[in-house]
């Protein structure tokens, strides 16, 4: 079975950084698109960043640009963000997940819907 596991979350003032990690196991690793994906409580999932099968191409959300860093360690079904300058608005469940196709980045890659399988989330939350 396909699994993946966040971890990293925790309590942070703002203007600091936290590192998120997702461990996967079940799948080739190698061949899928893993993204970050966040729920900010009251509202809608939010792509976060996102990660080619191979780490070659990465995306990012207009509001974390420049202050996050997604990258990933195939050798060790791992993928991590860097999150600095954090800011109150960061706070949410992340979530890493994956599409269910090999090979493929969904279009447009912060379309949440296309991800088949979920990581169960860490929580961060950026004190002001």
């Amino acid at each position: 079975d396909v699994q993946l596991q966040a971890s990293g979350g925790g309590l942070v003032q703002a203007g600091g950084s936290l590192r998120l990690s997702c461990v996967a196991s079940g799948f080739n690793f190698d061949a899928y698109t893993i993204a970050w994906i966040r729920q900010a409580p009251g509202k809608e999932r939010e792509g976060v960043s996102c990660i080619s099968s191979r780490g070659g191409t990465a995306y990012y959300a207009d509001s974390v640009k420049g202050r996050f860093t997604i990258s990933r360690d195939n050798a060790k079904k791992m993928v991590y963000l860097q999150m600095n300058s954090l800011r109150p608005e960061d706070t949410a469940v992340y979530y890493c997940a994956s599409p269910r196709e090999r090979l493929w980045i969904p279009s447009p890659w912060s379309n949440t819907h296309e991800y088949d399988y979920w990581g169960q989330g860490t929580l961060v939350t950026v004190s002001s």
